[in-house]
């Protein structure tokens, strides 16, 4: 049954989930972010959602608020939708909103709810190390992701996956589950979440620094955890070193003290195990290989890298 659908969404990820909903629906709007300044000459830009469905026919809002907002509240009622569907849309549902669809709103979770609700549940899975995740649909309420599950898929997460290679094989493994519960709202109930909550707030600049008094995996798991932002960095001699590839090795040694200059990279001890640095940018410079980087900065084995 093809459904009468408000989709709210705005980065790039959202864009195969809106694109999934506009092949089996009637997609009756787009409400996205409000457009950003971007590039050097920051000219405002409208989100890749905006653009998208402007390509596929569908109205576009861009309200600066939702909360008491009667224009926008109105011009939602008057499209009467089914059903509305949030994918990383980037902020709060008000109550009054959440009313506005006949079957409430659906959203698109990257986590194994109740686990990592918020912002960033795909970076937080990796950062602590978790060897599973996977994807909810849920109906929202007035919480924080505490709304109840329709669907729940596990999955492994790989050994070298990345935040954002895992974000978008989570979104994909969970357009198959929307648009199945979209098919068959009248037969579906929802059940409550169940299990300890854990949460996923964003990221900060902060949380990519490189904790070399962790055991190496748990470096490596970061790593993987803040790509592509804030990536992972380190400082030396008062300024920040980017890493752009790592890898988790045997060694022992004082935690951040360089055991090894290589021919193309540094090993460096961990709070269990070592650290192989492989590609580091310093401030100003291009991304170099490590080695090159010890060279040119005078970084030699016996030194300490992160104070």
């Amino acid at each position: 049954m093809r459904r009468r659908v408000v989709f709210f969404g705005s980065p790039a990820w959202a864009v195969p989930v809106l694109e999934a909903l506009a092949q089996h629906h009637d997609v009756v709007l787009a409400v996205t972010q409000p457009d950003k300044p971007a590039g050097r000459g920051l000219k405002l830009k409208e989100s890749p959602v905006a653009a998208r469905a402007r390509e596929l026919g569908i109205p576009v809002l861009k309200p600066k608020r939702l909360r008491k907002n009667a224009e926008f509240l109105e011009a939602l009622r008057a499209l009467a939708p089914d059903a509305a569907v949030v994918a990383a849309y980037g902020k709060i549902i008000p109550p009054e909103v959440l009313a506005v669809p006949k079957h409430g709103f659906l959203n698109l979770h990257p986590s194994l709810l109740p686990r990592y609700r918020g912002a960033a549940p795909v970076n937080w899975a990796l950062i602590e190390g978790e060897p599973e995740t996977g994807v909810s649909i849920m109906q929202l309420d007035e919480g924080m992701d505490t709304g109840p599950v329709y669907r729940q898929l596990r999955v492994p997460i790989e050994p070298q996956e990345t935040a954002a290679e895992l974000s978008e094989r989570l979104r994909d493994l969970g357009i198959p589950l929307l648009l199945e519960v979209l098919e068959n709202l009248e037969e579906e109930t929802p059940r409550p979440q169940a299990g300890e909550p854990s949460y996923a707030p964003l990221l900060t600049k902060e949380d990519g620094r490189v904790r070399f008094e962790e055991p190496a995996e748990r470096i490596f798991s970061r790593h993987r955890g803040v790509q592509p932002w804030p990536g992972s960095w380190f400082w030396h001699r008062g300024k920040r070193v980017k890493v752009h590839a790592l890898s988790p090795e045997p060694g022992e040694g004082e935690p951040g003290e360089v055991l090894a200059v290589g021919p193309e990279d540094v090993l460096v001890a961990a709070g269990e195990g070592a650290i192989r640095l492989i590609t580091v940018q310093p401030e100003g410079r291009r991304p170099m290989p490590a080695e090159a980087w010890a060279r040119g900065y005078g970084v030699e084995p016996g030194g300490k890298l992160g104070a």
